[in-house]
């Protein structure tokens, strides 16, 4: 079954590494057959969060806000890239998610984190866990964390080191799994999106 998946990106520093664990993603989600598409926050530039995306009158939200709304609406699951700002998430990434509500209801969530040393970011997606199920995408039990960004992965996002495409392949293995059942489970109950 083919999944339609956002791949959220939370940089928008100068020299982000996080494209690349983006890039790596996308590659690895084309393999499998899926739809990926890359929410870059370099590209949307959205101002920092004044009003929801709810909280627009009907059709007087911002036309990059409508279609993003439209693709989480039809999203299967959501994956979350982020690097790790002082043991947190980067704030372009939780200005990006604040954005959105209703539209991620019903749909897993699986996070990349990375960093610069050894420990690949993964303070940031324990910091992220309790945002993303309070948003109503709980994240997946497995992260993917990728330290040394710098070297273990190249510009276009290839892998540097076997031990990645090994961790990203069980990873994506479990992302399936809940997306595709969430997914038939939303269809049977009629489920709003």
């Amino acid at each position: 079954m083919s999944l339609l998946v956002p791949v959220i990106l939370g940089s928008v520093r100068t020299e982000r590494q996080g494209i690349k664990a983006a890039k790596f993603v996308i590659a690895k989600l084309r393999e499998r057959g899926h739809e990926p598409v890359l929410v870059d926050p370099m590209e949307l530039d959205l101002p920092l969060l004044d009003r929801m995306y709810k909280e627009y009158p009907r059709g007087e939200a911002p036309e990059k806000l409508e279609r993003l709304a439209d693709l989480y609406r039809r999203a299967d699951g959501f994956i979350i890239v982020s690097a790790e700002y002082n043991q947190s998430v980067p704030p372009a990434l939780k200005n990006t998610l604040d954005y959105f509500l209703e539209e991620y209801f019903w749909r897993p969530s699986t996070i990349v984190s990375y960093s610069a040393g050894r420990f690949g970011g993964v303070r940031a997606a324990i910091a992220l866990r309790p945002i993303l199920a309070e948003m109503g995408m709980p994240s997946l039990p497995s992260i993917l964390a990728i330290p040394s960004i710098g070297n273990s992965l190249g510009e276009d996002g290839t892998a540097m080191e076997d031990w990645i495409d090994r961790s990203a392949a069980k990873w994506l293995d479990e992302f399936e799994w809940y997306a595709t059942a969430l997914k038939a489970k939303r269809e049977a109950d009629g489920t709003p999106s």
